[in-house]
C-alpha cells in the first residue's frame, strides 16, 4: 500500500461453513460463500459469526482475516469473461489499494478500531474452483501470484462495512506478499529467496515451517 493511495472496503463479508453442491451434485461443506456484512466484532479468533469447516488448511489466529485485493476482479473478469460475484474468493474484506505487491508480511493496518497484521499468502484451494467452476482460475491465481493474504489480529476491535483502512506500520524487512508467494510457488530451490522470507519474525508458523524444512533439505543435501 502506497502511502498517497488510501485504501477502502469494497465489500465486507463472514459466513458460516454450509453444504455446496458442485460438479453434478456432488456436496462438501465450505464457508466459502460469505454474505455481506454490516458490523461486526472482530476477535483474536476471528470475525464473529465467521468460521471455516476445513481447520487443517484455514482459520485459526495467524489466519483470522482474509483479505482480496478489488483490482484482480475487473483482472479475473477480463481473463474469463465471468462477473465474479461478491466475496468471490472467500475473503472478509475485498479492498482498494493493498495489492500483493505492496503490502508486505508484518505489515499492520487499522481497520475500525482493529488492528491486524499481515501473515502469510493464502494458499488458494480447489475450494474456489468447485464454487465459482471457472477452471484453471485455482492455476491462474498461483501463477499470478494474485492470491490475497491472511493477518492475525492484534486489538480487537469493531468493523464496519464503511470503515477507513489506514496503515499503522510498515515491516523494515520488505518482503511483500506477492515476492512471498513467488518463493513458495515458483522459486522452490532459491535458497536466498528462502531466507530473506525467514528473515520476517511475523510470518505465519506455518509458513515458517514448511519453508525451514525445505531449506534444511536444499543445505543439506538431502
Amino acid at each position: 500500500m502506497r502511502s498517497s493511495e488510501k485504501a477502502v472496503i469494497k465489500n465486507f463479508a463472514i459466513g458460516l461453513p454450509e453444504k455446496m453442491t458442485y460438479e453434478n451434485g456432488k456436496e462438501m461443506e465450505t464457508a466459502i460463500r460469505k454474505q455481506q456484512a454490516q458490523t461486526v466484532l472482530l476477535t483474536k479468533g476471528g470475525f464473529q459469526g465467521d468460521g471455516v469447516a476445513d481447520l487443517k488448511h484455514h482459520g485459526g489466529p495467524e489466519r483470522a482475516v482474509c483479505i482480496y485485493s478489488y483490482e484482480h476482479y475487473a483482472y479475473w473478469k477480463d481473463q474469463f469473461k465471468v462477473q465474479l460475484p461478491p466475496a468471490a474468493f472467500g475473503e472478509n474484506l475485498t479492498v482498494t489499494n493493498m495489492l500483493e505487491r505492496d503490502v508486505c508480511i508484518g505489515d499492520i493496518f487499522q481497520v475500525g478500531e482493529a488492528i491486524i497484521q499481515v501473515t502469510q499468502g493464502r494458499v488458494p484451494c480447489n475450494t474456489i474452483d468447485r464454487r465459482l467452476d471457472m477452471k484453471p482460475l485455482l492455476k491462474e491465481m498461483v501463477k499470478t501470484g494474485f492470491t490475497g493474504y491472511l493477518c492475525r489480529v492484534l486489538e480487537e476491535g469493531i468493523v464496519r462495512a464503511d470503515s477507513s483502512i489506514r496503515l499503522v506500520a510498515k515491516s523494515p524487512q520488505q518482503v511483500s506478499v506477492l515476492y512471498a508467494n513467488e518463493i513458495n510457488f515458483h522459486r522452490p530451490r532459491d535458497i536466498d529467496g528462502i531466507v530473506k522470507v525467514l528473515e520476517v519474525e511475523e510470518l505465519a508458523a506455518e509458513w515458517r515451517q514448511f519453508l525451514t524444512k525445505r531449506l534444511t533439505k536444499l543445505t543439506s543435501g538431502s
